[in-house]
């Protein structure tokens, strides 16, 4: 009889030689692995969650701390928690296409890679790396273990039923598609009923902020398959989400308007109470008026101005509202100041973007592009000027000063040839 334990065992010190040809110091206090780029030849050898860096990158060095603490919280699971230097190893630049630093990847036996492309905290980061480490459905029998999950999970899905039939396939697919982004089970019915309202068998839940929500197909106007996976696609974010440079283009793809509350963090991610107000404003919108707005809306807040600037075009006074139509790009703002605005008025403009009798903003056309390339080059030239003048000077500097000096030779070259011509004029005067 083979003890499950040995072999275990036996895999990790195989596993642990491995990592020590690849390892270059192992950070005990930290629990990050800097690698090498030997970790091309083992990347598919277990699970791997990977931050590829440059020690220059001030985005790295921001993310260091927070990534110590990822490391930390996965130290007794089976993902080991690394980082490459790519200025050393350049090698993983190409082998791995990397864009820009820090990039991050999980890297799961030979079943693929996967890029991290949501808010980069500690929470995020770690459900993420748990979530493709496991079987895209997990089973679930036990009560107990469905009531720690809505305790441990905030967001996941459930399929209600006997793992046959096309429904389950459809779920399956879905749940290896959208692994990165949440959890998927599945539970006999006896013990789904014990926790959740729903239909017949198959059923499909989502469990989110303490609330579960049952699919239902007859509130689509569309087939069984592009409904349920518009559904799950959208049901993956909660009702009102922090958006980012990093997480907007899958927001994007939900096809809904995200109405987008404008406010200012500083730098410890605080919000003055006036804009905290605001906020909460515009959440009750959507809390009151779920069954009413959430099919065609998704509530969002933006706490960078320059973000919010970047998606109007124009510099917005803060707090303030948008709606922007994901799939036209097109935005709209409402006819009241930020300060008038109630959740009565808030409600109306929703309502009147939704029957397109408001005016729209923006859009995707040839001078719309040009104009976003110009507002976007001028604020990055100012950004440049106001936060490193020396930078600035030399950038600007250098390539006008040698247009002053092509300028300056050619004139003076010009002059210089026509004072020798006029002077070999008088000559021939004098000989005659």
């Amino acid at each position: 009889m083979i003890n499950p334990s040995s072999v275990c065992d036996r895999r990790g010190e195989e596993l642990r030689k491995k990592v020590s040809v690849i390892l270059l110091k192992d950070v005990r206090s930290s629990r990050v692995l800097e690698l090498s780029d030997k970790f091309i030849e083992m990347k598919h050898d277990g699970h791997w969650f990977i931050m590829f860096y440059a020690p220059w990158c001030g985005h790295c060095k921001r993310l260091e701390p927070i990534w110590r603490h990822v490391a930390q919280a996965l130290h007794h699971s089976d993902i080991r928690v690394g980082k490459i230097d790519c200025t050393r190893y350049k090698r993983v630049v190409s082998e791995f296409g990397l864009s820009g630093y820090p990039t991050i990847m999980f890297f799961r036996d030979r079943e693929g890679e996967f890029k991290f492309n949501s808010e980069r905290s500690t929470e995020e980061m770690v459900h993420f790396a748990k979530r493709l480490a496991r079987p895209p459905v997990q089973e679930v029998t036990d009560s107990k273990d469905i009531e720690m999950l809505k305790q441990t999970n905030k967001n996941f899905f459930m399929f209600i039923g006997k793992s046959v039939g096309h429904t389950w396939d459809l779920f399956y697919d879905l749940a290896k598609q959208y692994q990165a982004h949440s959890y998927f089970y599945i539970t006999p019915e006896i013990t789904g009923k014990q926790h959740f309202v729903f239909g017949e068998t198959p059923a499909v839940v989502v469990y989110k902020e303490e609330q579960h929500y049952s699919f239902n197909a007859e509130e689509w106007d569309m087939d069984f398959n592009t409904s349920l996976t518009q559904w799950i696609n959208t049901e993956r974010f909660d009702t009102f989400v922090k958006v980012t440079r990093s997480n907007i283009h899958h927001m994007l793809e939900t096809n809904k308007y995200l109405v987008l509350a404008l406010v200012e963090e500083n730098k410890i991610e605080k919000l003055p109470p006036q804009h905290s107000e605001f906020l909460q404003m515009v959440e009750s919108v959507i809390v009151k008026n779920r069954e009413r707005f959430h099919r065609n809306f998704q509530f969002g807040w933006i706490g960078s101005p320059e973000f919010a600037n970047s998606i109007t075009s124009s510099d917005v006074t803060l707090p303030s509202l948008i709606i922007y139509n994901s799939s036209t790009r097109h935005h709209h703002f409402p006819e009241e100041k930020p300060h008038e605005l109630t959740p009565e008025s808030i409600t109306l403009f929703l309502e009147a973007v939704r029957n397109q009798s408001v005016k729209a903003y923006g859009g995707s056309g040839v001078f719309i592009q040009m104009y976003r390339m110009y507002y976007e080059t001028k604020k990055s030239l100012v950004n440049i000027w106001v936060n490193n003048p020396a930078v600035a000077s030399v950038l600007f500097g250098l390539p006008i000063g040698f247009l002053l000096l092509i300028c300056y030779s050619t004139c003076c070259t010009d002059i210089m040839d026509a004072s020798d011509d006029d002077e070999d004029d008088v000559h021939h005067e004098k000989k005659e």
